[in-house]
């Protein structure tokens, strides 16, 4: 038990330290946002530029690990809409209730964690996880949540051309492209800039923590605390569950069976909290009540799931 302290007390604990920095007026909200910019658009571009640009090719494609994870991600979000469209909840509801449960935070919470567990595979992992989610899980569940509204919308095709054209403009997108250019070019950077990407990659880590626990501080507090326990069930239990399911069913694919290693890896990426704009596009639809009492019992609550998943594993 002590073993495993070691690896979720820092964690939490730099989120509680967060939280308690912002709660007592240590830092102000704005100054958290702040802090989320850096790790959002440097310190994170960084890690995974650095992290892919140094591999080979037959590292970071991993393809057993990502079909493991998007397939996961894919019967998660499938479940949970199924199970709240039985109980009568409506489209947007469950188009939020779907993206709470297959959306882990793997930038902020699950690098860390992969960093104290898997230090040399931490940044691919992060990788992989980020391709999956980005251009697979968060882009479905925001075709759900658009379809869902009563006014007229644009096309199908128009509406994944938007999100096709929004995710690759963003920040991470751009680090994790530039890796995969590097790579495949054969070029080695020159020291200086080598150790200029490790020391942003460097700060992405505890910071990313910190201003997680801040930005906890100040969510709106009303909503259906009922569909928001089953967000945070989805997200925290079903969803691992899901991609342990999908681990033991790879190889009838044909695809090579995950290393224990990274069959643990992608178990606990799926047991994360969902990401930190969870409230943010919520709002858009009028649910940022529901999705934040959704993402603080699960930031909070995945410190004995996370627990008791590294016990098993």
């Amino acid at each position: 038990m002590l073993d495993i302290l070691t690896i979720t007390f820092p964690i939490f604990a730099a989120i509680g330290l967060g939280y308690a920095a912002v709660k007592y007026r240590v830092f102000a909200q704005s100054e958290m946002r702040t802090l989320g910019k850096y790790v959002l658009n440097v310190a994170l571009p960084a890690l995974l530029f650095s992290a892919v640009g140094r591999r080979d090719l037959s590292e970071v494609l991993n393809f057993s690990y990502m079909t493991v994870f998007l397939f996961g991600g894919l019967a998660t979000i499938a479940l949970t809409y199924t199970i709240l469209w039985v109980q009568g909840v409506g489209p947007a509801r469950r188009g939020i209730g779907a993206m709470g449960a297959s959306s882990p935070n793997s930038g902020y919470v699950g690098y860390p964690v992969m960093l104290l567990l898997f230090p040399d595979q931490a940044g691919v992992i992060l990788a992989l996880n980020f391709v999956i989610e980005n251009f697979f899980i968060i882009p479905i569940c925001l075709v759900l949540l658009e379809l869902s509204r009563k006014e007229e919308h644009a096309s199908v095709g128009r509406m994944l051309g938007n999100l096709f054209l929004s995710v690759i403009k963003r920040p991470m997108v751009l680090g994790l492209l530039g890796g995969f250019a590097l790579m495949l070019s054969g070029i080695e950077l020159p020291s200086g800039a080598d150790r200029l990407l490790d020391m942003l990659a460097a700060s992405a880590s505890a910071l990313a923590l910190f201003v997680i626990g801040g930005s906890l501080v100040g969510l709106p507090m009303r909503g259906n605390t009922g569909l928001a326990a089953q967000i945070m069930v989805g997200k925290l239990i079903l969803h691992p569950a899901m991609v342990f399911a999908a681990a033991m069913l790879v190889p009838l694919l044909g695809l090579p069976t995950l290393g224990a290693d990274m069959q643990t890896a992608v178990i606990l990426s799926a047991a994360m909290p969902m990401f930190g704009i969870y409230t943010v596009l919520a709002q858009e639809y009028g649910h940022e009540g529901v999705a934040s009492i959704a993402l603080l019992g699960a930031t909070f609550g995945a410190f004995f799931t996370l627990s008791a998943l590294l016990a098993i594993l």
